[in-house]
C-alpha cells in the first residue's frame, strides 16, 4: 500500500496509573511543527536530529512548563506508522501526560482513536492486517507462551505461512489452466490426479496449522480438571502442584464440595487446575451439586488428572473412571509411597490412559507428571505459522472447506475447471487473513478492538 496523507493524531501511548514514564505519542504531517512548539530542549538547537532522544521541558502556551521531559523526532519513513512521529517522555501519573496532550491537542493534533496509530502502519504498507493483530496479541498475552507466538506473528510467521500457501495453491491453478489451455499437451487423468493430491496436502496442513483448541489453550489457557472418588489425594496433589496450600486436606470424606481453581504456568503456558468434589453417590443436597459440577468440570477439561489410591482396592467409582478414561486422561496413581494394593500393571490391562505413580505427600512422580502435562498443552511452537487468532482460523477453515470441495468436485468426474472456483475462494480467503482482500469492515472489526495509543 501506498502512503496516505492524513490529518495529525495524538494519545497517551502508555497504560494509565501511577509509573516511572507516560508516554505522549504524535503522528502526522504536522508533528515535528507541533513537537518544535511544544517542546524546550536544554541545549539550544535549531534542526532536531532525526531518531535522537533530546531533554528538555515541555511547555505550555505561555512558556510555562509543564514537565521537565524527554523528547525524540522520528521522521517518516522510518517510524511505526511511516509518518513523522513524535513522542514526549514526560514523568510517569495522569497529571503530566494529560497536561502534555491537551498542549499538542491545542496546537492541531486531534485525539487517535484506538488502534490508528497501528491502522495507518497498516495502511501505509508497513505491516499486513495478520501483524497488526499480533501487537494487540501481544499487549494482551498472559502467558510466556501466548507472548512468544504473538512475537512470531508480529514478525511474520503467518504471513509467511499464507503466502506460502497461496502460492502453492497458484502452482496448482497454473496446472489446471494448462491442462485445460493445452489437452494434447497435458493429460487431463492424470492433472486431475495431481491436483486433488495436491489440494488435499494443502488443506490437511491448513487444518493443522489451524487447530481451534491450541488456540484456544494460548489465549485463555488450559483447563486441567482432578477428578476421584473422597480422600484419594485430589486436594493434596492440587496444593503439590501450586506448590502451595490452597485446598483444604482433611481425612473428612467430602470436604471439598465445590470447584476450586487456581492458575499455574506449565512451560509457558497457563493453565487453570481445578479440583472437584470426590465422586461418590450422597444424599446431601450441597455435596450432590458439588458432584455434579465435578462432571461437569471433566466433560469440559483440556486434561482430566483421575486420582487413584495406590494403597487401597478399587471400589465402582474408581473402576468407572477408569473404564471413561479417553485420550485427555492422565491416571494419577496416589500414595505410591505407602504398600502398594493397586498397581500400574493391574491398571494397564484396563485402560490405554497414561499411568503415572506419585506421592503427593512426598513429592514422588511429580516431575513425570508436570512433564507429562506439559506435553499435553503444548501449542506446537516449533511452528511459525501456527494460527492463534479466532478470525484467522475461521478463515482457514473455509479455505479448508472450499479445498476439500474442489477435491470431491474432481473426484466425483467434474471437469477440472470446475475445481479452480473453489481454489480461488481458498485464495481469496487466506488473502483476507493478511488484509490483501479485507473489506474496509472487516479492518474496522479488527482495529476497534485496539486501546487507544497503539
Amino acid at each position: 500500500m501506498n502512503s496516505i496523507k492524513e490529518d495529525t493524531i495524538a494519545a497517551i501511548a502508555t497504560a494509565g496509573g501511577a509509573g516511572g514514564i507516560a508516554i505522549v505519542r504524535i503522528s502526522g504531517g504536522d508533528a515535528e511543527s507541533i513537537l518544535k512548539k511544544m517542546f524546550i530542549p536544554a541545549v539550544k538547537r535549531e534542526y532536531f536530529e532525526s531518531h535522537r532522544l533530546m531533554y528538555g521541558h515541555a511547555v505550555g502556551a505561555n512558556g510555562e512548563s509543564l514537565d521537565e521531559v524527554m523528547a525524540v523526532l522520528m521522521r517518516a519513513p522510518s517510524t511505526y506508522t511511516r509518518e513523522d512521529v513524535a513522542e514526549i517522555h514526560c514523568h510517569g501519573g495522569s497529571a503530566s501526560a494529560n497536561a502534555v496532550l491537551r498542549r499538542s491537542l491545542a496546537l492541531g493534533a486531534r485525539m487517535a482513536k484506538p488502534g490508528e496509530f497501528t491502522r495507518r502502519a497498516f495502511m501505509n504498507g508497513r505491516i499486513d492486517l495478520a501483524r497488526a493483530e499480533a501487537v494487540m496479541q501481544l499487549i494482551s498475552a498472559n502467558s510466556e507462551a501466548a507472548a512468544r507466538a504473538s512475537i512470531r506473528q508480529l514478525e511474520g510467521g503467518v504471513s509467511g505461512f499464507v503466502r506460502q500457501v497461496s502460492n502453492r495453491l497458484k502452482d496448482v491453478l497454473a496446472l489446471l489452466e494448462a491442462s485445460t489451455d493445452f489437452p494434447e499437451e497435458v493429460e487431463e487423468e492424470a492433472a486431475s490426479e495431481e491436483v486433488a493430491a495436491r489440494l488435499r496436502e494443502i488443506a490437511c496442513e491448513i487444518r493443522r496449522r489451524s487447530d481451534s483448541r491450541s488456540a484456544r489453550m494460548l489465549r485463555e489457557g488450559a483447563s486441567i480438571v482432578l477428578a476421584g472418588r473422597p480422600n484419594v489425594g485430589k486436594s493434596s496433589l492440587m496444593n503439590a502442584l501450586l506448590n502451595q496450600e490452597r485446598a483444604i486436606v482433611t481425612s473428612i470424606p467430602g470436604t471439598t464440595r465445590d470447584v476450586l481453581t487456581e492458575r499455574i504456568s506449565i512451560g509457558g503456558v497457563l493453565a487453570e487446575i481445578s479440583d472437584t468434589a470426590g465422586r461418590r453417590d450422597t444424599q446431601d443436597p450441597i455435596e450432590r451439586i458439588g458432584v455434579d459440577r465435578a462432571r461437569r468440570a471433566a466433560e469440559g477439561a483440556d486434561v482430566v488428572l483421575i486420582v487413584l489410591d495406590a494403597a487401597q482396592e478399587m471400589d465402582p467409582s474408581d473402576a468407572e473412571l477408569v473404564k471413561a478414561a479417553d485420550a485427555r486422561a492422565i491416571i494419577c496413581l496416589n500414595k505410591s509411597d505407602l504398600p502398594a494394593v493397586l498397581t500400574a500393571q493391574r491398571l494397564e490391562f484396563m485402560t490405554t490412559a497414561k499411568i503415572v505413580e506419585l506421592s503427593a505427600q512426598t513429592g514422588l512422580g511429580l516431575g513425570e507428571l508436570m512433564d507429562e502435562l506439559g506435553r499435553r498443552i503444548s501449542i506446537g511452537e516449533e511452528n511459525n505459522g501456527q494460527l492463534t487468532a479466532q478470525r484467522h482460523i475461521e478463515l482457514a477453515h473455509s479455505a479448508a472447506d472450499s479445498l476439500e470441495r474442489a477435491v470431491d468436485a474432481i473426484e466425483s468426474g467434474m471437469p477440472l475447471d470446475t475445481a479452480a472456483i473453489d481454489i480461488r475462494e481458498a485464495l481469496a480467503l487466506l488473502s483476507e487473513i493478511t488484509g490483501e482482500n479485507a473489506t474496509e469492515a472487516v479492518i474496522d472489526r479488527v482495529f476497534e478492538s485496539f486501546c487507544v495509543g497503539k
